[in-house]
């Protein structure tokens, strides 16, 4: 006659494991062993910690006489475990000039949100640089366009979650990087015999356009078809 035990669940079911023939030929109170890991990720409910870990940029634009001064606060997920991780848990931007205090106060809150709300939050860095002002961008120091105020808190943002390990940096491979530096090279042979110079704030050449992917004065006729030697981007492909 077979016994069929019955076991009622009291508990939650928080993980399981299939038995295979091999596990059944070990003891049983090892069989049942599931070690199961209790990983906190960041969502809406998460409690606010004693102590955030903060960093702050600096923005100074040749729009506005005062700095901003953004501080994006984070909390540190999981601590001294293998799982340990830092996350954004709000952001702070604070200027003497109060003519953006209204809307800066309000995406300083609805980015919070978004960070407290979890998951991959680095969409906002896009979604901020694509914002144009109507009255015209700046150019920053090594040749950067950037279109606006916005833009440039969304790059602040990039710049922190690059620092913190949530964003990182294309890597261009040897091929891509010879690529370039073969087109740089071709470029200024053909143009060893016109004054153009280099570009003192980015080293490009002086004449370069703006490329609309990287955002660099780096553009330049190669081949009759638009380069940019910062990123390769080419309208031919």
């Amino acid at each position: 006659m077979t016994h069929t035990m019955n076991y009622k669940i009291t508990k939650k079911i928080t993980g399981y494991k299939v038995l295979t023939a091999e596990d059944k030929s070990v003891p049983e109170e090892k069989a049942n062993e599931v070690k199961v890991v209790d990983v906190e990720s960041m969502h809406e409910n998460v409690a606010r910690p004693e102590i955030l870990f903060g960093s702050t940029y600096k923005i100074k634009t040749p729009q506005s006489e005062h700095a901003l001064y953004i501080t994006i606060n984070d909390m540190i997920l999981n601590e001294g475990t293998e799982h340990e991780e830092r996350r954004p848990y709000e952001v702070f931007i604070n200027s003497k000039n109060m003519e953006h205090f209204q809307w800066v106060l309000a995406l300083t809150r609805v980015i919070s949100a978004v960070f407290r709300k979890g998951g991959d939050a680095c969409f906002l860095v896009d979604e901020l640089k694509a914002v144009f002002d109507p009255k015209g961008g700046y150019f920053k120091k090594g040749g950067v366009f950037m279109p606006s105020l916005v833009a440039e808190i969304g790059c602040a943002i990039e710049s922190h979650l690059k620092q913190i390990g949530m964003l990182h940096d294309k890597e261009f491979d040897d091929h891509q990087k010879q690529f370039l530096q073969a087109k740089r090279r071709e470029f200024e042979a053909l143009h060893s015999h016109k004054q153009t110079g280099l570009d003192e704030n980015n080293g490009f050449p002086a004449q370069a356009l703006l490329c609309a992917k990287c955002q660099t004065k780096a553009v330049v006729l190669m081949d009759s078809c638009m380069t940019c030697l910062n990123c390769g981007e080419s309208k031919c492909g």
